[in-house]
């Protein structure tokens, strides 16, 4: 069922969360963009109280200096990738995450093996090219909630994720590069989001659209690839920047909770509506519009049936396992009349919110421990 908020216009520019041609309107990035400039408005904030007043932060704070691991010497570089061998092994685990029978009459349905294959193949380089710019994203991010809270104990933990973020950047793009031959530039959603975040100046604001939806979703991405990869250099690599991750989702949620607890509903209202723009830009974006149209396919045909693909919708779902509990950690579902839990129900999610926050579970992702079993 379609449901239209009148308030939809005024958050994501469009009446109905499904509508296709808002959605392809936006323009993708041009594929010769080197430099892209956002202004930020926000004010760099000095504090002289150096007093240990967040245990919990000051703990994370200990947990990422122990933490720290090298992308050069920790990673087996020297290992061949193979890529058309492991998405192929993939694909035959999982399908390519769409029942191809729904594109019965499109000339999508002539395609065969090679073509389903090919197809893998540039979506793994689509994905991981995202994660990359997700990284630069989450790096000058982490860079502003230096300047911008005003608590120490904070300022002290996010230095050590610009540390973290960097050395992200630098493990994707040298994936990207030494095994994949290169990537794809930003999607075109994720950049508007990623714009959003670093324009806004509240410095929770940059807490809520950084460390608990992009990198929320983020964790969750990068642990369903690691859980069902096979090529031994990438599931090392998410490995590794999966225990950075949870920490870093940890420290969103660990420092929201003290200053969303005494807002007002006006207040939260905004942070609400903030948080369903970012879920919806960053689901967008899983459409791979840039995918289909390297592969010579009229977006505008096979994006409305890729969006109604139970298979796809079932693996989007997924990846707010940990957006959802985090959000209903901090309060955001239930106030001003439970608009978030009723928007969340639109978009097929709500399922999660009753899965273990990453305030409670961050330690479970440190390189020596066990990876925790998904829900719990």
């Amino acid at each position: 069922m379609t449901i239209v908020h009148n308030d939809n216009e005024s958050i994501l520019g469009r009446a109905e969360i499904n509508d296709i041609d808002a959605i392809l309107a936006i323009p993708t990035t041009d594929a010769d963009e080197i430099m892209h400039i956002v202004k930020n408005n926000a004010d760099s904030i000095f504090t002289w109280d150096y007093s240990l007043s967040r245990p919990a932060l000051r703990k994370l704070y200990e947990k990422a200096k122990t933490g720290q691991w090298n992308g050069t010497t920790d990673l087996p570089w020297h290992l061949d990738v193979d890529v058309e061998k492991t998405v192929k092994q993939d694909q035959e685990m999982l399908g390519v995450g769409i029942d191809q029978s729904i594109f019965d009459g499109t000339p999508v349905a002539k395609w065969g093996d090679k073509e389903w294959l090919e197809f893998g193949i540039e979506g793994r380089n689509w994905q991981l090219s995202q994660f990359l710019h997700g990284e630069q994203g989450a790096l000058i991010c982490t860079a502003k909630i230096v300047e911008t809270v005003p608590w120490y104990d904070a300022k002290l933990y996010a230095s050590t994720q610009v540390m973290d973020e960097a050395r992200h950047v630098e493990v994707f793009a040298r994936y990207l590069d030494e095994k994949l031959g290169g990537g794809y530039q930003v999607n075109a959603h994720l950049r508007m989001l990623l714009d959003d975040i670093i324009n806004d100046s509240r410095w929770d604001m940059t807490y809520l659209g950084m460390q608990i939806m992009v990198e929320g979703l983020a964790l969750a991405a990068f642990g369903f690839l690691h859980q069902t990869t096979q090529e031994p250099l990438l599931k090392q690599l998410l490995r590794y920047v999966m225990s950075d991750e949870a920490r870093h989702v940890a420290f969103g949620v660990l420092s929201l909770k003290e200053v969303y607890d005494g807002m007002t509903d006006l207040e939260m209202k905004d942070r609400q509506e903030f948080a369903f723009e970012a879920a919806v830009r960053m689901r967008d974006r899983f459409m791979q519009q840039e995918v289909w149209e390297r592969m010579g396919v009229n977006v505008r045909d096979i994006v409305p049936i890729a969006l109604a693909d139970p298979t796809r919708v079932m693996f989007q779902s997924m990846l707010f396992s940990k957006i959802v509990p985090n959000c209903k950690k901090l309060g955001l579902l239930d106030r001003n009349d439970k608009w978030l839990r009723h928007r969340f129900e639109e978009m097929g999610v709500i399922q999660f919110e009753d899965w273990a926050d990453t305030g409670e579970e961050y330690a479970s992702f440190g390189l020596d421990e066990a990876m925790p079993v998904a829900g719990e």
